[in-house]
């Protein structure tokens, strides 16, 4: 990426703009091929979900997440660039993709700064390869044309143009000239969602994807797999279908979350043809922040209690359950094996702790390793994912039993989501506690780890109060 020593609030009038333009259209001439012109601007505070409300169209991409206990929230909306792919190469193309862009892009403002620059906005199907009629492909990458974040109260404005030899420059400097003074005035309008699905008038019906006992038999199954010996544990995961009499409005349902789940990763990701896939994650894959990388194991679960002593015995009982302990000590093994195998030493504490959400807790265990310069967040991702928290272990056997064990596509259910930067960083998180909405539908996730001693009734049970989240939030008036 080049970046111009240019400041774009020295001297921000429409011309300057033009000017600056057309050194990156000079430039596309120059190498013969279009590039990306990247202007970050530092902002009044703004809310960047409030920002996205303003901007939403179904027909366009978007990507929203937000997590408040961090002070995070990243909404991009827009594709002036975007790319898809699939099969077993599918984290390495779209790294390539992203290095290609950044090759050919030209970029000002204070980049040092977190959040500023072009993102690419990556979803990762949990397959490597889709099923025909799929919502998302196994692998997409999009650059926003329009992109607001906020970190630690600091809100940072992006625009991106693709500028070719014959682009429009007056007109494209016009419309960030626009844009700019929106954000310098936004004006906080109440957006128009549709009733909520629960609303008393409003009737919706909630149906499991399958027949009844399906999900028991097939963990049974899978039980009778792992006493053979062909893996130690697979996650399952069941479905519901929800049918409202009124269109779902993805970022209506966000609104919810990021209110009731501070601790976790609201988000929305939209494909751009009326689909929405939406959720609170409460599980990071990893993040790469100058060179240090940072992941973590989330495995074994129990739900919150109704009083603190009751909270207290259920999260007691979770840290002292070998079958928990079993499963979450597999999915430490399996992270710190495939980091070590980058050869990275990854640092992290001999035993888990609890990490309380607000309707489940979880063993946790955090991991931590100096990233080198040659090892890319691509490189990262294709060796964790999937872990197995959403997976199985060993991860090749358990994973190639999901899909007959399971009466649905996952698509981006338990996927990877995240971001990388112009400047290698990136941030990626698990698509779990998840929906797909389209118009007045949506298809709610959910799955439990199923290791040596489980019961089917229980992880039936287990995955029923991981829909809760999602349920609530969709039906909520």
């Amino acid at each position: 990426m080049t970046i111009l020593p240019l400041d774009p609030t020295a001297n921000p009038t429409p011309a300057a703009l033009e000017d600056f333009l057309a050194q990156v259209q000079a430039a596309a001439r120059q190498r013969g091929r279009a590039q990306l012109a990247s202007i970050s601007v530092e902002v009044e505070a703004l809310d960047p979900l409030a920002v996205l409300e303003s901007i939403f169209e179904p027909g366009e991409r978007h990507f929203y997440v937000e997590r408040p206990a961090e002070g995070l929230a990243v909404a991009g909306a827009e594709a002036v660039l975007a790319f898809e792919a699939k099969g077993p190469e599918r984290f390495a193309a779209v790294q390539r993709f992203i290095d290609e862009t950044l090759a050919n892009t030209i970029a000002v403002g204070d980049l040092g700064a977190s959040l500023t620059g072009p993102h690419f906005f990556a979803a990762f199907s949990f397959f490597a390869e889709t099923e025909p009629g799929e919502a998302f492909a196994a692998a997409s990458v999009f650059v926003p044309r329009w992109q607001v974040s906020q970190r630690a109260g600091r809100t940072v404005a992006v625009a991106n143009l693709l500028i070719e030899a014959g682009s429009d420059l007056h007109a494209l400097a016009a419309r960030v000239w626009r844009a700019h003074g929106k954000f310098r005035a936004f004006d906080y309008s109440t957006p128009e969602f549709p009733v909520a699905a629960g609303a008393p008038d409003v009737a919706a019906t909630l149906r499991d994807v399958g027949s009844d006992g399906f999900y028991q038999r097939s963990v049974a199954r899978a039980l009778e797999e792992i006493a053979s010996g062909e893996f130690q544990k697979i996650v399952l995961a069941r479905a519901k279908d929800l049918t409202a009499a009124a269109p779902l409005h993805p970022l209506r349902v966000l609104n919810g979350l990021r209110q009731r789940f501070g601790d976790c990763y609201s988000f929305s990701v939209a494909n751009g043809r009326g689909q929405s896939f939406i959720g609170a994650s409460p599980e990071r894959l990893l993040r790469v922040q100058a060179q240090v990388l940072t992941t973590e194991a989330l495995a074994g679960s129990a739900p919150r209690g109704a009083t603190a002593s009751e909270d207290a015995a259920v999260g007691g009982a979770l840290l002292r359950s070998e079958k928990d302990l079993r499963e979450h000590r597999a999915v430490l093994g399996s992270i710190v094996r495939r980091l070590r195998e980058l050869s990275l030493v990854p640092e992290y504490p001999q035993r888990p702790v609890l990490r309380r959400f607000a309707n489940v807790q979880h063993l946790h265990t955090p991991v931590r390793a100096r990233l080198p310069d040659d090892v890319r967040v691509g490189e990262v991702l294709s060796r964790l994912y999937p872990t197995p928290a959403v997976g199985g272990t060993p991860r090749a056997a358990a994973v190639a039993r999901i899909r007959e064990h399971e009466a649905f596509p996952r698509g981006l259910y338990a996927g990877a989501i995240g971001w990388i930067d112009g400047r290698g960083d990136g941030e990626f998180f698990l698509g779990l506690r998840s929906a797909l909405v389209e118009g007045a539908t949506a298809r709610l996730y959910a799955g439990a780890g199923i290791v040596a001693g489980s019961s089917p009734e229980q992880e039936f049970a287990e995955a029923e109060w991981k829909f809760r989240a999602m349920q609530e939030a969709l039906l909520a008036p």
